[in-house]
């Protein structure tokens, strides 16, 4: 017994979550439905990404901070931003490319169904949110924004602290302690890591054992083009990467596991964890990451882009009433805004489409035709969201070295 988890535990993760991948697959197509009974071992895994997804934000993001100047600071988030803005806008033109090339939902008819949309609570409501109104909430309500916002402030007090000759020595004790309570998150991380392929494993096989062939064939023509329109962008952040003279070969090695855990769980936060490890193996700069990493998990959405993109010209197609210039215009303006507008709300995908097609007039009961594949578009789309959020703080963290 001690051998093979010893053997378990020296096998990579990327080749652990690769077989974890193909077995629940294997299962889910030969038990079908009864597949469903493996649910709790997933909703475990989701259970402790989540678990560890503040602490790690916290003591990474302050001991950070500690180790950069404020200037430095605010520079890396202006250039994170920019980033995140001008990729999602890209994301969509790509998507809105795409489609029209290929025409989706041509000589479809719209069901009778309707779905429930959530409220989208805005851009405006989004930004106050970084500001919590109380810290302990914040924590709680699993507020991104927020406790990225908590740990950089409370990161720059303990950094003055450490340099004032008042406050110095206790400065120094507090570092110290959030120092060592960041390695032990880390090495608690490292514990869950372990479990991730389990994890993978049973949700792999509840999905294709719930969802089955019937689905994925119903609106199979859309969900090929939105994975032509994800893989496109891919090539981008190839081209980003190479013209930055980052070996591409190198940044996938690490980029993989958080990819494909992105992929199954279907959650940029719920990655969280993964892609914070995937960006420490880079040996990118721990300051940059522990702000961009946890700011993309919220905000930046280049693969929902691409699905508001797709989803758009799919409903026009359907309606015979193919877009124009000033709606893809729209489009483009209120897709990005709304990846924005929609940060952190559950069923965030469903309400960036609603609030897409309002503004551009689509019909929303295409929006209940949509969500009968979220899961395997949103599988893919949430794939792209983490990888976008890699290469973006690559990039960045390249540009800080070349200074």
């Amino acid at each position: 017994m001690n051998k093979i988890w010893r053997t378990y535990t020296q096998t990579s993760l990327i080749s652990k979550i690769t077989i974890a991948l193909l077995l629940g697959v294997i299962v889910g197509l030969l038990f079908g439905q009864d597949a469903a009974v493996l649910a709790p071992l997933g909703d475990l895994l989701l259970r402790l990404l989540k678990f560890i997804i503040v602490p790690l934000i916290l003591f990474t993001l302050i001991v950070g901070v500690n180790q950069t100047k404020p200037g430095t600071l605010g520079r890396m988030g202006g250039k994170v931003f920019l980033y995140y803005l001008g990729t999602s806008a890209l994301a969509i033109i790509v998507g809105v490319s795409i489609a029209s090339l290929f025409n989706p939902g041509t000589g479809m008819n719209l069901g009778e169904d309707t779905v429930d949309v959530p409220d989208n609570p805005g851009v405006i409501s989004v930004l106050l949110n970084i500001v919590p109104e109380n810290i302990l909430t914040a924590f709680t309500e699993m507020n991104l924004l927020g406790i990225v916002f908590t740990a950089i402030v409370f990161g720059i007090a303990i950094s003055y602290m450490r340099s004032s000759k008042a406050y110095q020595s206790l400065g120094g004790h507090l570092f110290k302690v959030i120092d060592g309570l960041n390695e032990a998150t880390l090495m608690v991380m490292q514990g869950i890591l372990q479990y991730v392929p389990i994890g993978i494993f049973a949700i792999i096989a509840e999905i294709i054992g719930t969802q089955g062939a019937d689905t994925l064939l119903s609106l199979g023509n859309f969900i090929i083009v939105l994975y032509v329109g994800l893989l496109v962008q891919l090539v981008l952040y190839l081209i980003f990467l190479s013209f930055s003279k980052i070996k591409p070969a190198t940044f996938f090695k690490e980029a993989r596991t958080p990819m494909l855990t992105a992929f199954v769980t279907q959650s940029s936060s719920g990655t969280l964890p993964v892609t914070l490890n995937a960006a420490k193996n880079l040996g990118l700069n721990k300051s940059l990451y522990g702000f961009s990493l946890p700011l993309g998990a919220t905000i930046n959405m280049d693969g929902a882009a691409i699905r508001i993109a797709v989803s758009a010209v799919f409903a026009a197609n359907i309606i015979g009433e193919p877009l124009s210039f000033v709606s893809i215009l729209q489009i483009v303006l209120v897709g990005t805004l709304a990846s924005v507008g929609t940060a952190g709300v559950p069923g965030a995908g469903i309400i960036m489409i609603a609030t897409v097609f309002s503004q551009v007039g689509l019909p929303m009961e295409a929006v209940a035709l949509l969500a009968s594949v979220d899961v395997l578009i949103g599988m893919g789309a949430t794939a792209l969201n983490v990888t976008g959020d890699l290469v973006g703080t690559s990039l960045i963290n390249k540009t800080e070295n070349s200074k």
